[in-house]
């Protein structure tokens, strides 16, 4: 949708004042732990564009609170699965060769939404270490969620995501579905049988750029429209708007534990 579009469909400009009183209609609350996955585009038009929903974000978790936000890089993978675009098979070995090392104060988002990569580069941001779904936190626990993640499991328990479970952190869904929601690939990492896979990415070792070979699990977001939708009707969620924006709003240990139950018995 083009900025005159949104312009267009939107009554009165969107503030920051106008998310916080909508983020606390909706259930935020000064000291919460909050992984936020948003769409600027769906909020309406926002006055101060993805600062503004930042500033509004931090402003209502308060100095107490955390404020997290993935901050995901596809480009830092196996270019031989790459297909949005795909790129030809004889650059393959150029790229494993040649691709920077991840740098977590330097390496974009891809992805994520303009509001998370604004997130990336705030003032406070940190950024965990992780090549591939590293993860920026700001606030209270910020240093605690990003520290010392691990290369693999990239989404298990002692990854941001596990450490969020233990604090008893919040998901806001800002204008998106459960097909964005991260935090489910951390049930999947305590799925009996869970396929595996070799993935790579270009890091540093030992103080050297390499092209580095892991496993991990095979995560797979496919379901998660589906498992959301019988959450919804089992768990508790909180529905409201900020901005123009559909948003949930619910606790995220009730929604990972669900969701290991749920993909035990649907998932094939």
């Amino acid at each position: 949708m083009s900025e005159s579009d949104i312009i267009k469909q939107t009554k009165l400009p969107i503030t920051v004042g106008r998310m916080r009183h909508d983020l606390h209609q909706l259930g935020v609350q000064e000291e919460d732990h909050l992984i936020v996955h948003s769409s600027l585009s769906s909020l309406g038009w926002v006055c101060g564009g993805a600062q503004a929903v930042v500033q509004a974000l931090l402003q209502v978790v308060g100095a107490e609170g955390t404020l997290v936000m993935p901050a995901q890089c596809g480009d830092w993978s196996d270019p031989a699965e790459w297909g949005h675009p795909p790129v030809p098979q004889e650059w393959v070995p150029v790229i494993y060769n040649e691709m920077p090392a991840f740098d977590p104060a330097v390496t974009p988002t891809r992805g994520m939404g303009r509001i998370a990569e604004l997130f990336r580069t705030y003032p406070g941001t940190l950024r965990s270490d992780h090549p591939q779904v590293s993860f920026c936190a700001n606030g209270k626990y910020a240093e605690y969620i990003t520290s010392g993640h691990p290369l693999t499991p990239q989404f298990g328990e002692a990854s941001p995501l596990g450490k969020l479970y233990a604090a008893g952190a919040k998901v806001l869904m800002l204008g998106v579905g459960f097909d964005s929601c991260t935090s489910l690939h951390l049930a999947e990492t305590r799925l009996s049988g869970m396929p595996t896979k070799k993935m790579g990415t270009a890091m540093l070792v030992n103080g050297q750029r390499s092209w580095k070979w892991f496993m991990d699990y095979a995560y797979d977001s496919g379901d998660f429209e589906e498992l959301g939708r019988h959450f919804e009707d089992q768990g508790t969620i909180r529905r409201g708007q900020v901005g123009y924006a559909e948003c949930m709003l619910f606790d995220m240990k009730e929604a990972v534990d669900y969701a290991g139950d749920w993909l035990a018995k649907h998932r094939h």
